[in-house]
């Protein structure tokens, strides 16, 4: 393959970095690159200052571990939230996929991925433990797991359902109207909204 030739270095530099974001090779990298170029210098800053205060502003919710702007999230924040009823999830966009349904109004509880021996993840580079003092602490009624029903979904699920197992908390998985390997976050709301409305008790 030939190596692209810039008549710019400043614009070799830009395509460089914004060609490493996923999904993005070097011909969508150009041409983003030089769309920037042909708008108003205002509207450039505007979207490099928003990506750097993104950045450095943006935390994760001290219970629940999605990200937020403050020290807890909008949802955990919420008191009409069903605070007995605990989503587990796999990431943010999971967390966004099944507020899109409008049918759940628990809280959640991001692992930050799922057990993956074949990556080099382990159940303690999750959220796991903190899951469980959060079941420990009370409150917590209902543990729903609502992984992506992949072999490190499965996995995980089992996991996690051993260390609740002595807890008391019920613990569930969402109905199988997601298919095999599918990710939830690319999974449509209606699919996922009776998904979750339907889930059953873990190992049924």
């Amino acid at each position: 393959m030939l190596k692209s030739h810039y008549s710019s270095q400043l614009l070799e530099k830009a395509v460089t970095e914004i060609n490493r974001l996923p999904g993005i090779g070097s011909k969508t990298a150009l041409r983003l690159a030089l769309h920037l170029l042909r708008q108003d210098e205002g509207r450039v800053e505007a979207l490099a200052e928003s990506l750097v205060e993104m950045r450095q502003g943006v935390r994760y919710c001290q219970v629940c571990y999605n990200i937020c702007d403050d020290e807890r999230c909008e949802i955990c924040s919420n008191p009409t939230r069903d605070s007995s009823l605990v989503c587990v999830v796999e990431n943010v966009q999971d967390v966004m996929a099944i507020e899109n349904t409008m049918q759940y109004r628990g809280l959640y509880h991001v692992l930050g991925g799922v057990i993956s021996p074949m990556d080099g993840i382990g159940p303690g580079d999750l959220q796991i433990e903190s899951l469980v003092e959060r079941v420990r602490q009370g409150g917590v009624e209902e543990v729903i797991l609502a992984l992506s029903p992949t072999m490190e979904g499965d996995t995980t699920n089992y996991y996690i359902f051993r260390k609740l197992e002595d807890t008391g908390v019920k613990v569930t998985v969402i109905a199988r109207g997601i298919a095999q390997n599918d990710e939830l976050q690319y999974t449509d709301e209606v699919t996922l909204g009776r998904a979750l409305a339907g889930r059953i008790p873990f190992g049924k």
